[in-house]
């Protein structure tokens, strides 16, 4: 006797409401009952960010759904661009957190104004409109800010720099990172505990092309009334280097082991 059909529709709806849209779909071979509940606009409401409509209005481009399911998969797999095309708003398909990458106009990057460090152009596969090529610097560093409040709230984090390699990189292999809460610690004081990172061979590809690489985590409920920052830096200056393309940094929950595969998240 499967006794998940003989539950109220409105207990099925509290169950699925307080899981996560990973749990829901996987829900649906439950019962009948729990397919037509998982399957609802109001389910789906439930799994969008309470501040979502606030975000998607930041977008100069209109987000056409029908229902607040298409919506929901739409910023999972499209990421809208906000505030004048300088921050990338998207949704983690399993958990429903926020998830947001900050394009590399917006990051803080020594020599950015001297052309002869930096330069800016189009990448035909970066979805802001410039991204930074780094021609040549002494000196590496690049950071990243955003409120703490802009995320979900009490979720584990990590920061990733997206880049590219050019054709002619070097000197690149090595660097450091640090993860700070603005407010509360200093530059001093992170870069005592900077972790040293294998940039090049560290990084892993991603679905959009680009490669990522951890700077760090953090959880968002820590930092809770200002901005955490994550930086890209050396702490000696050795050689000159060259050739790094830098699309953005990206914020988005830390990868939970057991994860509901792609399959798993389609009806």
């Amino acid at each position: 006797m499967n006794y998940f059909e003989k539950l109220p529709e409105g207990c099925i709806f509290e169950i699925i409401s307080r899981t996560t849209p990973a749990d829901a779909v996987r829900s649906t071979i439950l019962s009948t009952g729990f397919k037509f509940v998982a399957k609802s606009d109001e389910i789906w409401g439930r799994f969008l960010p309470s501040d979502y409509q606030k975000i998607i209005d930041r977008s100069k481009l209109p987000l056409i759904c029908n229902t607040k399911k298409e919506l929901f998969f739409s910023l999972c797999d499209s990421p809208i661009l906000l505030d004048s095309g300088r921050l990338s708003f998207f949704i983690d398909k399993h958990s429903g957190k926020k998830c947001f990458m900050i394009a590399a106009r917006k990051l803080e990057i020594l020599g950015s104004v001297d052309i002869h460090s930096w330069q800016w152009k189009k990448h035909h596969d970066s979805r802001f409109s410039k991204v930074a090529y780094l021609h040549a610097v002494l000196q590496l560093d690049i950071r990243g800010k955003i409120g703490t409040k802009m995320l979900s709230p009490k979720t584990d984090y990590a920061a990733y720099l997206v880049f590219k390699l050019g054709r002619r990189s070097c000197e690149l292999e090595y660097a450091n990172s640090i993860i700070r809460f603005v407010k509360y610690e200093s530059d001093t004081e992170t870069e005592e505990q900077a972790n040293t990172l294998k940039l090049v061979t560290s990084a892993k590809l991603r679905g959009d092309g680009w490669m990522e690489v951890e700077l760090g985590h953090f959880n968002s409920k820590e930092g809770s009334d200002g901005p955490v920052e994550a930086r890209l830096f050396e702490m000696k200056r050795s050689s000159i280097k060259s050739g790094l393309i830098v699309e953005g940094i990206e914020f988005r929950p830390k990868i939970i082991k057991c994860r509901a595969s792609e399959a798993d998240l389609k009806f």
